[in-house]
């Protein structure tokens, strides 16, 4: 049943998890992956155009700093700034 619905929807292995679980109630998710990889779908296929292309990161000079702020929405829909330092 599970292996089924990977196949034919291509969920993540989270949502594969959880939509089974009212008749499997018992399920974990390492079973579950154990289980599409006995049947060879634990990955998800590559589809063409899907990722982006690589780049590399431009060279600065020893002493920039560099500070990321992304916007990340909470379980509630409230969106709250992140910052991530790096050097």
């Amino acid at each position: 049943m599970v292996v089924a619905l990977r196949h034919h929807t291509l969920p993540p292995l989270n949502d594969c998890l959880y939509a089974p679980q009212l008749s499997l109630p018992h399920l974990t998710r390492s079973a579950l992956h154990r289980c599409l990889q006995r049947h060879g779908m634990s990955h998800l296929p590559d589809i063409e155009g899907d990722k982006p292309k690589r780049q590399r990161f431009k060279r600065y000079p020893i002493g920039v700093f560099h500070i990321d702020i992304a916007e990340v929405q909470t379980a509630k829909g409230k969106p709250t700034r992140s910052s991530a330092y790096t050097a």
